[in-house]
């Protein structure tokens, strides 16, 4: 334990002397003018970075405070972005236009042939008409093949509603 001791208490010594007492480091170098190549020296005093001196310099703060960063734009803390896009003027963008649903499709075409009609005194004027082979006749109002509405009976033509769709269609008298 005594050898350590005595080992250990030199070494103290001497870092405690570097802290107390004067250092062995070089003094401060005097601040110094730089300046680019080619370009007139600045008037702003640049201190020495290994200065330990505590004195506020105003003219380094002054330098420092105008100097702007201009590197294009870009971000320096990413790598993969890319440089932000071009403003460019007198763009005009062509309105896309809206699509218009397609009109629906029209109804089918009433299937029944109008024939002729038949009248009798004080009764309603009866229609022959045809379909696929079958004959119907029907008055004004009535309801053939369960869905065809007889709505107008006139000398040459007859209007049909299809009671599905509720399309209306003039079927005009055709000879056999």
């Amino acid at each position: 334990m005594i050898a350590l001791l005595a080992i250990a208490l030199p070494l103290a010594l001497y870092e405690f002397s570097s802290v107390f007492g004067t250092s062995a480091a070089a003094p401060p170098a005097p601040a110094a003018r730089t300046a680019a190549p080619g370009q007139k020296k600045p008037d702003v005093v640049q201190a020495s970075p290994d200065t330990l001196d505590p004195t506020l310099h105003t003219a380094v703060l002054e330098a420092s405070r105008r100097v702007k960063y201009e590197a294009g734009g870009r971000n320096i803390f990413r790598m993969e972005e890319p440089p932000p896009p071009k403003i460019l003027t007198n763009v005009r963008v062509a309105p896309t236009p809206v699509p218009t649903p397609p009109p629906p499709p029209p109804p089918p075409a009433i299937p029944l042939k109008f024939y002729g009609f038949a009248s009798k005194a004080n009764e309603p004027k009866r229609i022959f008409l045809e379909e696929g082979g079958s004959v119907f006749i029907a008055k004004q109002g009535d309801i053939v093949d369960r869905r065809y509405k007889v709505v107008q009976i006139l000398n040459t033509s007859v209007l049909i509603e299809d009671v599905l769709t509720n399309h209306r269609q003039a079927i005009t008298l055709t000879a056999k």
